[in-house]
């Protein structure tokens, strides 16, 4: 079908020769007296043609939400804990992928949450993409994890071929990202801030300066740095009936602890199953996790006998129901300048350590498989896949492949040349702990233990990159020296 821009060039060329050909036919108006009435028309004709057919090409923000049960089958390794015995025994809560497909007409994209300790391995990710690429017109698909300890142990390059349960998890999610990409309707959106502390800083900085872990904190004793930032965008098709609420907050899903040998979703479940209940059950309720590689819940570490159900579910109800409150007050527009803009950059870093030395420790602590798992994940260079997201250049989102620490996530949002912003860690990748350079040098768990394993600064780094990113997107970068 031709561009409607190229009948409305069209409609002005004849419009305009219209004019001289009437000025002209004044001198000869006896001759032709019936020129303009057969031209008119064919005019009307083209200016009705040429509004229709735009119509078809007008942007438009659509968007549609589905979900898939990926909980793999029981035996599995759990994820998250050294000192665990046993494989899944059974299932406390499923294990769901939650898809969001946005199109604004020209751009197509899937938002994928996990509801595990990590994102798949590349090659899972880069044939799914390929396949909804084929399928389903998908341009990119996000992958996003929520991090909770009680999902099976993922690796990013198996010694043989992916699992059988993940290759069974790759073809739900892309059949999910396909049905979904069939029922996108026009939508609304919104974005809403609110505040609670379901956790604190683990990393607790004595007054000599030296670092404690304080690894569970049931006296709420105050620390920092935390983010007590609930953000939420909501997403309703046209009459303002709730699709999608996408929910952002900072904090480990670690209130289960090794003893738990069940798959759950942790407190980010609890907190979804309150959302959509509080909802009619209507949207589907994402978990996106913020900067938690230095935040713990409260309640970390449950054991089983001390009532870690209870304590899981009272913290992610906790999180439900500021999340609830800021939706309910969110009102959802039609965009005024629809678009999707996004970019997935890998960025190569160097290891922090050197790679014997460090197996040479590890070795000495896992059992072989561990060990093995440690060894594949010591390359170098480190690519690091960091992802930014335009949304009607108003909302950002930023992801880190990995587990960034807290501060991160307030610096992007303090930067961002856009109103609303948003950081989520674990995305579409999972190379350890991103601490900040402060941090590196202070010590601690994740800051410049065995866990760390990106060259230091690689954090603020991969920030910056995201921010000239969304800086580009909004053509506020000058192109050429002095240029406009």
């Amino acid at each position: 079908m031709q561009n409607p821009f190229h009948f409305e060039l069209e409609w002005k060329r004849i419009v305009s020769s219209s004019k001289i050909a009437d000025k002209r036919s004044v001198k000869r108006k006896s001759a032709c007296p019936r020129l303009w009435p057969v031209r008119a028309p064919l005019l009307l004709l083209l200016f009705l043609t040429n509004m229709a057919i735009s119509s078809l090409f007008a942007t438009e923000l659509k968007a549609a939400a589905g979900r898939s049960d990926i909980t793999p089958p029981l035996g599995l390794p759990l994820w998250g804990y050294s000192d665990r015995k046993g494989g899944a025994a059974s299932v406390l809560d499923p294990l769901w992928a939650r898809i969001l497909v946005l199109d604004d007409g020209s751009n197509r994209l899937a938002l994928v949450t996990l509801d595990l300790g990590r994102s798949f391995g590349p090659p899972f990710m880069d044939a799914l993409r390929q396949r909804v690429k084929n399928s389903a017109a998908i341009q990119q698909v996000f992958f996003m994890a929520s991090h909770t300890h009680s999902g099976p142990v993922i690796d990013d390059q198996y010694p043989g071929k992916l699992p059988p349960w993940e290759i069974e998890a790759q073809d739900k999610i892309a059949k999910a990202i396909e049905e979904t990409s069939q029922r996108l309707v026009p939508a609304r959106i919104g974005t809403g801030y609110g505040q609670t502390l379901i956790g604190h800083n683990r990393r607790f900085i004595q007054p000599d300066g030296k670092v404690k872990m304080l690894w569970r904190n049931e006296t709420k004793l105050s620390t920092h740095p935390v983010d007590s930032t609930v953000g939420i965008i909501r997403i309703d098709d046209a009459s303002g009936k709730p699709l999608a609420i996408l929910v952002n907050h900072a904090c480990h899903p670690v209130v289960f602890g090794p003893d738990n040998l069940r798959y759950s979703a942790d407190y980010p479940g609890a907190m979804a199953s309150y959302v959509e209940e509080q909802f009619d059950k209507t949207p589907v309720c994402f978990f996106l996790q913020g900067g938690a590689g230095d935040i713990n819940p409260y309640f970390d570490k449950t054991p089983l006998k001390e009532d870690a159900d209870r304590l899981m579910k009272e913290t992610g109800v906790q999180l439900g129901k500021e999340a609830a409150r800021i939706a309910r007050e969110i009102t959802t527009r039609v965009p005024a300048k629809p678009s999707l803009k996004f970019s997935l950059d890998t960025i190569n870093f160097d290891l922090r350590w050197d790679a014997e030395k460090v197996m040479a420790v590890v070795e000495t602590r896992v059992d072989a498989a561990t060990a093995g798992y440690y060894r594949r994940s010591l390359v170098s260079p480190i690519p690091c896949p960091v992802m930014t997201l335009l949304i009607n250049e108003e909302i950002a989102l930023m992801g880190m492949p990995g587990e960034p620490f807290v501060e991160f996530g307030i610096d992007f949002r303090a930067r961002s040349p856009v109103p609303d912003a948003f950081f989520v860690g674990y995305a579409n990748g999972y190379y350890a702990y991103f601490p900040t350079i402060r941090a590196a040098v202070e010590g601690g768990y994740g800051a410049n233990s065995l866990t760390t394993r990106a060259e230091v600064g690689a954090g603020e780094a991969m920030l910056n990159h995201s921010l000239v990113e969304l800086y580009r997107m909004l053509g506020k970068l000058k192109t050429v020296p002095g240029g406009d």
